[in-house]
């Protein structure tokens, strides 16, 4: 506190000072200085106003969409009942260059980068998802999370299990990282192989849910934990679990004494929001409380279709939250990520992280600085809604855990007086009553 005193002399009297001038102030003097404050804050929207309107989101690409799906449904001689089929959706993913072609303006060096990381990963990416890229621009926000670089295999900095997860497993398909919750892994299975994943390492060369014994193995863990009150269940994506065995997990979660909630992860209303029927929705009433984390990362991914998914999702009790992930050339700017959680407000879904991408082999393309996640943060605090800012996260290597990052407002505290910083930078002396 002594530094603090040598740069805020005042910081004691400035307390006292301002509470006497606005305590004498009139009431005319007091509407001047809202209508003042109300021209300040009106300037300080200005430049995200102009920005938002260069940043469509999937209602505004409806009609190029809707093309889009055309051409592909036309492609693979299918219908509408197809299209809306998740079942059909998953058997018709794209997963080699040649089919790719058909439908995105490929040059020589993106086939050859394509096929090159084909040679050592599996790729693919739902026709849902496809549409969309269509309607993006070549190497834009949805492409790089969806299509293969070739980064992806010359830049091999960064590990395959930076979270050490195989190292925090204490019952087969269990990860245990905190006191009283934990994961069940339950399938390598996604709709769309995101390029950003951070169990890439998990995709090898088909698709695999978990056998029964392990899920037995793991549910068996659960209940003699008994200070396990939460359990996420994930992969790979949850949802891609077919509806009974879903209903068979959840209901002996549902019925272990001490487990008070269900989380699925699930990326399915973004790249497969066919995924959600009306019969899953059925199942997932059965078992609340029930919240389900997904992964939107671009406004371009809120599209009616989500909508739609979340709503279903939605009545059926399911609490919505959205894990973003920050990628580089994907959305870390401040006016996209702004935009993106206003938007999903508006299908009821909440913004709860913002993870910095993770340090995974072959992902480090995607990493940001730390200061770019912070200046997103600070663009977010008092620029927008609370609902809309979520918590800056950095997963700590080895296992442990999630570690909140955040802007500095207290900048010093002296007994019951503290020094903030406000959302606009200005410094200022706050007394908490003794």
């Amino acid at each position: 506190m002594d530094q603090l005193a040598l740069e805020f002399p005042n910081f004691e009297q400035n307390i006292s000072t301002k509470h006497e001038a606005n305590k004498h102030a009139g009431n005319q003097e007091k509407k001047h200085a809202a209508r003042e404050r109300a021209t300040e804050l009106k300037e300080k929207i200005k430049d995200y106003l102009a920005a938002k309107r260069m940043i469509p989101t999937g209602f505004d690409l409806a009609p190029a969409y809707r093309e889009a799906r055309e051409r592909v449904l036309r492609a693979f001689s299918a219908a509408e009942k197809d299209w809306n089929d998740w079942h059909w959706q998953l058997s018709h993913r794209i997963t080699s260059v040649q089919t790719l072609a058909r439908f995105l303006a490929l040059s020589d060096q993106d086939r050859e980068e394509i096929a090159g990381v084909s040679g050592h990963l599996r790729w693919a990416l739902s026709p849902y998802y496809l549409a969309l890229v269509m309607c993006d621009e070549p190497h834009g926000a949805l492409w790089k999370q969806s299509i293969p670089s070739s980064f992806e295999i010359t830049d091999m900095r960064g590990c395959e299990d930076p979270m050490a997860e195989t190292w925090t497993s204490p019952a087969p398909g269990v990860t245990r990282r905190y006191p009283d919750r934990l994961i069940i892994n339950v399938t390598n299975q996604c709709a769309m192989f995101c390029r950003h994943c951070q169990r890439r390492r998990n995709i090898g060369k088909g698709d695999h849910h978990r056998p029964r014994a392990v899920l037995e193995a793991a549910l068996q863990y659960v209940r003699e934990n008994e200070e396990i009150r939460d359990v996420l269940v994930t992969g790979g994506d949850a949802l891609l679990l077919d509806d009974l065995v879903l209903d068979w997990l959840l209901g002996e979660l549902h019925a272990i004494p001490h487990v008070e909630i269900k989380r699925l992860g699930t990326r399915t209303p973004v790249t497969l929001p066919q995924r959600v029927t009306p019969e899953l929705c059925a199942v997932l009433e059965k078992y609340p409380p029930i919240y389900i984390n997904t992964q939107f990362n671009h406004p371009r991914e809120v599209t009616p279709e989500a909508k739609q998914a979340c709503d279903l999702l939605v009545r059926a009790g399911a609490v919505l939250g959205n894990q973003a992930v920050l990628l580089r050339g994907v959305n870390n700017d401040p006016h996209v990520m702004k935009k993106l959680n206003q938007e999903l407000l508006k299908i009821r879904v909440r913004p709860y992280y913002i993870f910095h991408a993770k340090n995974v082999k072959g992902t480090s393309h995607f990493i940001t600085s730390v200061d770019e996640g912070l200046k997103i943060m600070e663009n977010l605090r008092g620029q927008t809604s609370g609902l809309a800012v979520p918590t800056y996260i950095i997963n700590a290597p080895y296992g442990m855990g999630k570690t909140p990052v955040a802007p500095n407002y207290l900048l010093g505290k002296k007994g019951n007086q503290l020094l903030l910083r406000t959302w606009e930078n200005k410094i200022i002396p706050y007394e908490i009553p003794s």
